[in-house]
């Protein structure tokens, strides 16, 4: 029996595999029979590159303050007590670094929202060791908004689609998208599409 834990570890190794295998797609979601998967979205790359950036300047901070030390203070580096105290603090530095990044990228590439010609599914990951998972019924979508803003959205084309239905309470947000104009057409149509379905559906069953 898996743990919570052990749980969320297996979902993030199958979405790591998700962009070359669409298979394990279907096992996450649990994919119907009669069901297409349209769309597989996470957010732009060029979003992360913030948490890039910073992850370089904080990581030469070490070797910035190496410089600084061994200019001023160069008896530290021979000193038998500060020596093994300034290796260390680096080194839990270091090891603390590359933790937040990772924790980062996992965010960025396990968040994730699948539309298929039913349903929308919305993977949402919370650190390491917590996600949430929401869906959405294409018939139940009642209106769609796309936002782009800022140069560089525009540029770079990608921005925020809200899926709202007839409940204040339940929408879907996809976040820094790419092409958020198409796929607010597509949810539209697909929602008419699926909307039709079941009132064909739902007449049927009166008869």
């Amino acid at each position: 029996m898996l743990t919570g834990q052990g749980h969320c570890l297996v979902l993030q190794v199958k979405l790591l595999l998700t962009h070359s295998n669409m298979h394990h797609l279907s096992d996450i979601i649990k994919q119907k029979s009669y069901e297409k998967i349209l769309y597989l979205l996470r957010r732009h790359p060029i979003t992360f590159l913030p948490h890039v950036f910073l992850f370089v300047i904080l990581t030469a901070i070490p070797f910035i303050m190496y410089v600084f030390l061994s200019s001023y203070f160069s008896d530290l580096f021979s000193d038998p007590v500060y020596f093994p105290l300034l290796v260390l603090s680096a080194s839990i530095y270091m090891l603390s670094i590359l933790l937040f990044f990772y924790t980062e990228f996992i965010i960025f590439y396990l968040d994730i929202w699948i539309v298929t010609n039913d349903r929308i599914v919305d993977i949402e990951q919370h650190g390491l060791f917590s996600r949430s998972t929401s869906e959405l019924d294409l018939f139940r979508i009642q209106d769609v908004t796309s936002d782009t803003h800022g140069l560089i959205a525009t540029i770079f084309k990608y921005g925020t689609v809200t899926v709202k239905t007839a409940s204040n309470n339940v929408h879907i947000v996809f976040r820094n998208v790419k092409n958020p104009d198409k796929i607010r057409e597509d949810l539209i149509h697909y929602s008419d599409i699926d909307r039709k379905f079941h009132l064909g559906t739902e007449k049927l069953d009166e008869h």
